[in-house]
């Protein structure tokens, strides 16, 4: 008989994960929401839940549904209802939210991940994780703790919400991770959501269980909540994982409840007992009719996506020669893609120009805590092109070029500009080299000799030494070949 403190489990996990559609009004009010506004100014009697206030749909919020459950291979159904869902907190003014239950707008589908790799220039494995549904709900107000009295704020009440609920088919948190990143990624590739986890505009709660490897019945399942980012996502669910397994192990059970994740603590705390699906005393929503979905309509927004993140990476694979350890950086930021893409038309170096986007332009960026988005980038594609245009043409060395693109970055002046206000144009003169090339032979002639005895690399230090003396601007190639002629005299 196997004791339980040398069973092995396994992981279980389900993500419930909570986007914020990005339309101009909210879901069934005519409302606006922007993230920051004063406290409570965007509401109306429809979000309040005054007397006589009716629903109305926002048809941008249902095109933007359909349009996810695409990217997401789910089925749309013909037609959607919507239902009343009791919800008895001080963040819903109407103590029912509007949502979706037996007829949610998308079905099934699955989200494409990426593993990582066993070495960071490779690949990982790619998966498909199972969706249950997307359904599309309003979201509640924001309650914010302050000592011992909680305050609202109703702007975000309302907003559409799209809840986009996994099968438990993950086994880890590295899963959970990966999921969450693509689930992000392809929602900001379409313009469908910002994503930003700070703002409240994605918003996950897991459930995790675990049970023996090879048993088919599912455990007993703990919802994680206050997963506020992805990483946090990542470690709240490695720490439940761990938390059941040493309960089991010293002969314990797992109670089904409601846990809160505390990132700063890194432990999980109980909240409250699970509720079920008859504790929210679902009904359908007597102010809305069902709602029609023409094939018509399914059929244009598909025409509508954009090429996904992963056929953007395995293209730049194919058609620019690029390497995993660019591409893994390129493709997760559609901006930074079409800012690639720009600069390659106007010169046809898409190694080099992508080097100076991912090493240069990236570090640039999280020097000047800056986000990583096309008004932030400074240097348009055109001008990055000409960079890599007057480096490659030898008239500045690479060192330099990374010198000039810093200068481009914080004062918006293009290449050619700089390089002619500072002088910076490699010295390319022949005789004038050579001169330099003499006076480091002669003021070395400790590298020279282990040079003539075999040790071809005390080359470098000559090198150095007519670098030093031309500022950095002599030509790398014809400083090579000269001392080497020198040398070999």
């Amino acid at each position: 008989m196997l004791h339980l403190e040398h069973m092995e489990y396994e992981a279980v996990i389900g993500l419930e994960v909570h986007v914020q559609v990005k339309t101009a009004t909210k879901l069934f009010a005519r409302s606006r929401y922007s993230y920051g506004a004063p406290t409570n100014t965007l509401t109306d009697p429809v979000v309040l839940g005054l007397p006589g206030a009716l629903p109305v749909l926002n048809r941008e919020a249902v095109r933007q549904a359909i349009r996810t459950g695409l990217i997401f291979h789910c089925t749309i159904p013909e037609i959607t209802r919507w239902d009343r869902k009791s919800y008895f907190y001080p963040d819903n003014p109407k103590n029912y939210q509007i949502s979706q239950l037996d007829q949610p707008i998308c079905k099934n589908g699955f989200v494409e991940i990426e593993l990582p790799g066993p070495a960071r220039n490779i690949m990982g494995e790619h998966k498909k994780i199972a969706l249950d549904r997307i359904q599309l709900e309003e979201d509640v107000g924001k309650l914010t703790h302050d000592g011992d009295q909680s305050l609202i704020d109703f702007n975000r009440a309302g907003v559409p919400l799209l809840e986009i609920v996994s099968l438990p088919a993950m086994r880890s948190a590295e899963e959970a991770f990966a999921y969450l990143t693509s689930l992000r990624m392809h929602l900001e590739y379409a313009g469908i959501s910002d994503c930003d986890m700070e703002k409240g505009q994605m918003r996950c709660d897991a459930n995790v269980s675990i049970r023996p490897k090879g048993q088919t019945e599912l455990g007993t399942k703990v919802e994680l909540k206050n997963l506020n980012s992805i990483s946090g996502v990542k470690n709240g669910i490695a720490y439940e994982i761990s938390r059941q397994q040493k309960i089991l192990s010293d002969g314990g059970h797992i109670i089904q409840e409601t846990r809160k994740w505390d990132a700063e603590n890194g432990l999980s705390t109980s909240m409250r007992t699970k509720e079920t699906v008859d504790d929210y005393r679902y009904f359908p929503d007597p102010d809305l009719v069902p709602l029609h979905i023409a094939r018509t309509w399914v059929d244009e927004l598909q025409q509508t996506l954009p090429e996904s993140p992963f056929e953007k990476q395995e293209r730049f694979f194919v058609d620019y020669s690029l390497p995993y350890t660019i591409t893994s950086v390129l493709y997760p930021n559609a901006e930074l893609c079409a800012y690639f893409e720009e600069a390659v038309r106007c010169y046809d170096r898409p190694k080099e120009i992508a080097n100076f986007i991912t090493n240069d332009l990236l570090r640039e960026l999280s020097d000047a805590h800056l986000s990583i988005t096309r008004e932030n980038f400074r240097i348009s594609p055109q001008q990055l092109a000409d960079l890599v245009r007057i480096t490659e043409a030898g008239t500045i060395s690479k060192q330099t070029a990374q010198n000039v693109f810093v200068e481009m970055f914080q004062s918006g002046k293009d290449a050619r500009t700089i390089i002619d206000e500072k002088g910076l144009a490699q010295l390319s003169d022949t005789a004038a080299l050579t001169d330099f090339c003499r006076a480091a032979i002669e003021n070395n002639p400790k590298a020279v000799n282990e040079y003539r005895t075999g040790k071809l690399t005390a080359i470098n230090a000559l090198k150095g030494n007519v670098m030093k003396n031309t500022r950095g601007q002599a030509d790398p190639a014809l400083t090579d070949k000269i001392l080497h002629q020198l040398l070999d005299q």
